[in-house]
């Protein structure tokens, strides 16, 4: 384990609140260790620790802790310009370590948002691939991933063959992801 990693493990750890663990338990289900850290001691974690970047997230990642996988989607998206190819390979990675709502809504947004302007054709190239996931965390992460195109009216209809797909789909959280796009659509976002 690195030296970064031990330092940031250290500091949530400081800064856990037992009453934030139960919150977040409530919030984000899953079998995910917890810290219960707030999200902007997060930020400043993921700013201090930016310059690890793509290995120090990654590592981070790996860890498993909520707010660890947090700061490493926090750290990407402060750095992912930089290396357009390796957010592709660790979101490819990634997406197959969801287990809450939480991640994947950060893994779909901040992750990527440094490269959504010039890398539409891959984000849309991986979201037709996990739209038909056996994993349900992977076909919500399709929508997600792509809820920054509602702004654009070229993207409508790529979109739209990605929502179809996923309207009778049984799983929560794949659900809502539909609805938050149609809500989206009726916004004229």
């Amino acid at each position: 384990m690195s030296k970064e990693v031990k330092e940031i493990q250290r500091i949530l750890t400081e800064k856990s609140d037992k009453s934030s663990i139960g919150f977040f338990q409530i919030m984000v289900p899953g079998k995910q260790k917890i810290y219960g850290v707030k999200t902007p001691a997060l930020n400043e974690l993921a700013k201090k620790y930016r310059e690890g970047s793509f290995d120090l997230a990654k590592e981070l990642w790996n860890c498993g802790a909520l707010e660890e996988k947090i700061i490493a989607i926090k750290i990407i998206e402060r750095v992912g310009r930089t290396d357009p190819a390796m957010v592709l390979v660790l979101f490819k990675e990634f997406s197959k370590q969801i287990d809450n709502w939480a991640v994947c809504d950060g893994l779909g947004t901040q992750f990527l948002r440094s490269i959504v302007k010039t890398h539409e054709k891959k984000i849309f190239d991986l979201a037709s691939k996990l739209n038909r996931s056996k994993d349900p965390w992977q076909r919500r992460l399709s929508l997600v991933m792509v809820e920054w195109y509602t702004r654009n009216g070229e993207a409508h209809k790529e979109i739209t063959e990605l929502v179809k797909n996923l309207e009778d789909d049984n799983e929560y959280y794949v659900q809502k992801a539909v609805t938050w796009i149609k809500r989206n659509f009726k916004k004229g976002k």
